[in-house]
C-alpha cells in the first residue's frame, strides 16, 4: 500500500484540506486496487480548530505516520506560525528528503518556500499570497495564473477550492486520466461558477 498524507493544524483552511480529502480518499476507497490509501495526520495527532472554526480529528500523528509517497501541506492562516517554526521547517526538509512527492494548497507552498523546498522552482499560491511567496525566495519562477503547478516532485497549487482540481490532477498522474475521469465524475465535480 502507497501512503498519501495530508497535513492538519489549527488555522488550517478547510476547504484546503477537505477539498483534497474527498477526491483522494473517494479514489482510495473505491478503487483499493490502485493500492493507496490517504491519511489525515496533525504533529500531535490531537484534534485541530480550522481557519473558520470547523473541529478536524486525524488518525494519526507525525510520530505515527506511516512511509508517504505523496504529502501534501494546506493553506490558511495557521501557515504563518508554520513558516517562521524552525522544528515544523526541519520536519519539511525531512519529508523533502523521504518524500517521491510534495504537494501544497494555498499558503501550504509559503511554508516549502521557508523551509527552502521551492527554490529555482516554480510555484503558486493563493492569488493575495502571490508577493509573499516572491519574498520568501526571489529564486522561485511566480506562476500567477496557474491552478496548480506540476514540478515533478513538487506540486503547489492556488488557493481553496485549487486543491481539488489539483488533487484530480494527483490522481491522473498517479492512475491515469480515465481513473481522474471516473473520480472526478464519482464526487459529482464539475464546476459552472453561478458568477
Amino acid at each position: 500500500m502507497k501512503h498519501i498524507g495530508i497535513l492538519l493544524f489549527d488555522g488550517v483552511e478547510e476547504l484546503d484540506a477537505v477539498g483534497p480529502w474527498e477526491v483522494l480518499a473517494y479514489w482510495t476507497q473505491v478503487f483499493p486496487e490502485d493500492g493507496y490509501d490517504v491519511v489525515l495526520l496533525s504533529a500531535d495527532g490531537a484534534p485541530v480548530t480550522a481557519a473558520k472554526g470547523m473541529l478536524l480529528t486525524p488518525q494519526l500523528s507525525a510520530a505515527e505516520a506511516p512511509h508517504f509517497e505523496v504529502f501534501l501541506h494546506p493553506g490558511g492562516h495557521g501557515t504563518r506560525a508554520l513558516a517562521a517554526d524552525p522544528e515544523h521547517l526541519d520536519w519539511m526538509r525531512a519529508l523533502r528528503a523521504d518524500v517521491p512527492l510534495m504537494a501544497s494548497v494555498c499558503t501550504g507552498s509559503l511554508v516549502y518556500a521557508a523551509a527552502g523546498l521551492l527554490s529555482g522552482r516554480p510555484a503558486t499560491t493563493y492569488w493575495d499570497a502571490l508577493d509573499r511567496l516572491a519574498a520568501w525566495d526571489s529564486s522561485i519562477e511566480i506562476r500567477s495564473e496557474d491552478r496548480w503547478v506540476d514540478d515533478g516532485d513538487v506540486v503547489t497549487s492556488a488557493g481553496v477550492s485549487a486543491g481539488i482540481d489539483m488533487a484530480l490532477h494527483l490522481v491522473r498522474r498517479l492512475a491515469g486520466e480515465e481513473r481522474a475521469k471516473q473520480v472526478r465524475r464519482g464526487i459529482q465535480y464539475d464546476p459552472e461558477p453561478p458568477v
